[in-house]
């Protein structure tokens, strides 16, 4: 699997805002600040990848995988921070920081399937 720039630029937005959110949970009793700017911060992530992606394939570029799934991974990936975002500020526990570093985990790995689906193929779940 390639890592391009936006695989390198996941692995961090989402790493950060993971590492941010497990902090939150063991040190404040509701929903952080911080853990929210993080989970704002991958859905902005988010948007440029996805833009990214749409210009590129209007540039001509090609994915090796199918289309319908990448866009679906993407359309699911993009509901997903603002669902657990509405989850934490009406939550009002610790556990809502949890939430969101999961979110971000989550959010990560679907963007390395993107990426599979990208440069590798559908067929080809775990190739590195």
């Amino acid at each position: 699997m390639t890592f391009d720039g936006y695989m390198i630029a996941a692995s961090l937005v989402c790493a950060a805002a993971a590492i941010a959110g497990i902090i939150a949970t063991i040190r404040v009793r509701h929903a952080a600040d911080s853990s929210i700017i993080g989970l704002a911060l991958v859905e902005l992530f988010l948007i440029v990848f996805g833009i990214g992606h749409g210009l590129m394939l209007a540039q001509g570029h090609t994915m090796a995988g199918p289309g319908l799934e990448f866009w679906g991974y993407f359309l699911t990936a993009i509901i997903i921070p603002p669902i657990a975002f509405f989850w934490a500020v009406t939550d009002k526990t610790r556990w809502s920081n949890l939430i969101m570093a999961a979110v971000a985990i989550t959010i990560w790995i679907m963007i390395w399937r993107m990426n599979v689906l990208w440069y590798v193929g559908a067929n080809t779940m775990f190739n590195l």
